[in-house]
């Protein structure tokens, strides 16, 4: 009897193909080092960030105002008044925000329907709220009509409003510089606000707005320190410790000097 032939496993090993590796994107093991794949916990990496343009120019402009030298008429707006003296300026000035266009539609109607009854209505005067814009307040100070200017301290570009205090100094109103124009936008419902005025308060505010009025000309209109004070000039860290150094190494020097000529 002829031997049967032995079937051939199907389990039999075949030999294991090699994994083809991309030559584009190869496999690399991960590094755990420092500057490797896995950012350590708790470490700042701001400094590394693309940040956008404008995030980039506005620190750009706030580091050339500390190098440059900023003249006076530039520099005052940056003596703003205190967080408590602005918190009691803009509480009065909130008193008297302008009306909504609903409320002075309702307003004018109620004032005709007065006047075709033949009634007298004292309510149909308009009130006293805060002016803005920047050529309707220019003519209530040429007129000396505003009783108090804010004006704001980051106007873009600053040439807007750089003369306005001159001209409240010059018709003697009395004006502060607060910050910012988003929040004197606020107040008359619009997104920014480079000045506001008031040219007028009730009777029971009056003794209130005549404090702040003095107070801005203590601060502001009488102030010679504004017109006269530079800012800026301020070196980075790495000039200053360069100039530092520099100085010390000068006056090492001058005292080798005094001590050849005998007059240490």
């Amino acid at each position: 009897m002829a031997p049967k032939k032995g079937k051939k496993s199907k389990k039999e090993s075949k030999p294991a193909s090699a994994k083809a590796s991309d030559p584009v994107y190869p496999s690399k093991p991960r590094a755990y080092g420092i500057g490797g794949d896995i950012r350590p916990q708790g470490r700042d990496l701001s400094r590394f960030v693309k940040w956008p343009k404008y995030v980039r120019i506005q620190r750009q402009r706030a580091v050339l105002y500390q190098r440059l030298k900023v003249p006076p008429c530039i520099n005052q707006f940056t003596k703003t008044i205190a967080k408590n003296e602005a918190m009691t300026v803009f509480s009065l000035f909130n008193k008297y925000r302008p009306e909504t266009p609903a409320a002075k539609k309702q307003r004018i109607k109620e004032a005709a329907a007065a006047k075709a009854s033949g009634k007298e209505d004292s309510s149909s005067k308009a009130p006293n709220v805060v002016k803005f814009g920047l050529k309707h307040v220019t003519s209530l100070v040429e007129e000396k009509k505003a009783q108090l200017v804010l004006i704001a301290c980051d106007v873009d570009p600053i040439e807007l409003v750089l003369w306005m205090p001159a001209l409240c100094r010059k018709m003697q109103v009395p004006f502060m510089i607060v910050k910012d124009k988003a929040r004197l936008g606020a107040l008359v419902h619009q997104k920014t606000a480079a000045v506001v005025a008031l040219t007028g308060v009730g009777k029971e505010d009056s003794a209130q707005l005549k404090l702040l009025q003095d107070l801005a000309k203590e601060k502001f209109n009488n102030n010679a320190t504004l017109l006269r004070q530079w800012g800026g000039g301020i070196m980075g860290l790495k000039t200053q410790a360069k100039l530092d150094k520099r100085a010390k190494a000068m006056a090492a020097e001058e005292a080798k000097k005094l001590a050849s000529l005998g007059k240490a």
